[in-house]
């Protein structure tokens, strides 16, 4: 087998892999848009939480929503690092668990940041550095999980990690 037919073999062994973090990095930056703006999804929160809490004040309504918001960027970023881990750890038997981690934050920092940016040049929507220290916790929280979980399956008796 020449070095062509090796990476192009290579490639199409990792692609499935990536396919879901390219799916999720589309997905994120559709919620940088106005669709996703704080106004946009007051319309939607707001109904649910004056239903389970009709007497609920407006500086209480936008508490509430200001968590909800923020919870959305770490939870997006969970699972975006969780996806990043699983991707550059593509199916591998050797055990290259730090590389794994730091290449995957590395992408949700580079990643977090230009979403920021990108939402600076949106109407409906401001960048915050806030924002991408929310996103990176979510990513960092991934990669913990990540560690965690392939260590689990891997120092369990007859473990061998996931299959594909």
């Amino acid at each position: 087998m020449n070095i062509d037919q090796l990476h192009k073999t290579k490639f199409m062994r990792n692609f499935p892999y990536w396919v879901p973090v390219l799916l999720w990095m589309v997905i994120i930056y559709w919620m940088s848009t106005a669709t996703f703006s704080s106004n946009n999804t007051a319309s939607i929160i707001g109904p649910i939480i004056r239903f389970f809490m009709p007497a609920i004040s407006r500086k209480e309504f936008l508490v509430i929503h200001g968590i909800i918001r923020k919870l959305a960027h770490v939870t997006e970023y969970l699972i975006f690092g969780i996806l990043l881990f699983r991707a550059f750890r593509a199916g591998a038997e050797e055990r290259r668990t730090w590389q794994w981690v730091f290449s995957s934050l590395a992408v949700i920092v580079l990643f977090a940041l230009s979403d920021e940016f990108h939402q600076s040049f949106l109407p409906m929507r401001t960048a915050s550095l806030r924002d991408v220290c929310f996103d990176i916790s979510g990513g960092f929280l991934a990669q913990c999980v990540s560690v965690l979980w392939y260590r689990r399956l891997h120092l369990m008796p007859g473990g061998h990690g996931e299959q594909g």
